[in-house]
């Protein structure tokens, strides 16, 4: 079994003494005790990355800790009624069929996965333990569910995004950098949605109706991150964007260092880039809410019968402390639509 670190143990705790009252206080408030359920986890970070650690603040508005915090409020309270474990694949690929195993020892009630490749894997090995992911691109084209309205089998989740969003991304990127030739596509064709062609068809439409070239930028190991992007530093003059892919999540500290070495301008699908001084991101806005499906399928919900459901916002970052790092001036009519602006 993984180990996991004494700083997940601490965030447990604070989970627990965040409840504030006794197991039979919870008991009275509806919570079950017939026995102690699991709920599992999945992810590509590593348990000891910021963003796990992150995701485990006890917040409404972090993904664990806001998975946690609405169980509770909906009765189940970790060292009551279930318990909470999570496994990391550490992002490597090589990991992920143990990880995987790791979780099926546990005999999960129900599995929360990161991202479409954890999702794929785990489905790859059980068809009756319910499974929500709480971020996936094209469930439907993936074969993970039959319809997003009626998804059948075993798993329901929370889509991230469409295909239209790569030739949204070039808009925006043009926008900032309105002079470009090509625009690369940095992307790991085992780990990003349909090998990266769930984004490009968009893409590549948006770059023919704007003369722009597209370069693709596969990448497979971390070693290959540096040259991929130093590609694009010499002209004819490019931009360049990082599809949603969870090695780049796991990179990404890598991947702005790189861009802004080469003095790249890339756009980034998630703010966790931004966070690590990206120039710009457009995506979803962060939204917990898993806690309504786990919490259902606790009490005997079909997964299968629970509708998938879409983002409901997006939100564009621009950090313009970074922009001027890259001698850009970002529009006011871009700076006018962005939800955040960094400095």
């Amino acid at each position: 079994m993984t180990e996991r670190p004494s700083a997940l143990a601490v965030d447990r705790r604070g989970f627990i003494r965040l409840a504030g009252t006794t197991a039979a206080g919870w008991l009275a408030l509806g919570a079950t005790s017939d026995r102690m359920r699991v709920v599992a986890s999945l992810t590509a970070l590593r348990l000891d990355d910021e963003l796990t650690r992150r995701s485990m603040i006890d917040s409404p508005t972090s993904r664990l800790g806001g998975l946690i915090v609405g169980l509770r409020q909906r009765g189940w309270v970790e060292g009551v009624n279930f318990r909470f474990e999570l496994r990391s694949t550490f992002g490597a690929p090589d990991r992920l069929k143990t990880a995987v195993q790791e979780l099926l020892e546990l005999k999960p009630d129900v599995i929360l996965t990161g991202s479409t490749v954890e999702t794929g894997a785990v489905l790859a090995v059980t068809k009756t333990i319910p499974i929500v992911f709480a971020t996936s691109n094209d469930p439907v084209g993936n074969g993970f569910v039959q319809s997003l309205a009626h998804p059948g089998g075993n798993v329901t989740g929370f889509t991230s995004s469409t295909a239209e969003m790569g030739g949204k991304w070039l808009q925006l990127v043009r926008e900032a950098v309105p002079d470009i030739a090509r625009v690369g596509v940095l992307f790991n064709p085992a780990t990003t949605p349909g090998a990266g062609r769930f984004y490009l068809d968009s893409l590549e439409q948006e770059a023919a109706a704007s003369g722009v070239a597209v370069v693709l930028a596969p990448v497979s190991t971390a070693a290959d991150i540096d040259g991929a992007i130093s590609r694009f530093s010499e002209p004819p003059r490019a931009a360049m964007i990082a599809l949603v892919d969870s090695f780049l999540v796991v990179n990404r500290q890598a991947i702005v260092a790189a861009t802004a070495k080469y003095r790249v301008p890339t756009i980034y699908p998630f703010h966790y880039f931004m966070d690590a001084g990206g120039l710009m991101s457009y995506g979803p806005t962060l939204e917990v809410r898993s806690a309504d499906y786990v919490d259902l399928i606790l009490r005997g919900t079909k997964a299968g019968d629970l509708p998938v459901q879409a983002p409901r916002k997006y939100e564009l970052l621009i950090n313009r402390t970074v922009a001027r790092a890259l001698d850009l001036t970002i529009p006011f009519t871009l700076l006018a639509r962005a939800d955040e602006i960094r400095e």
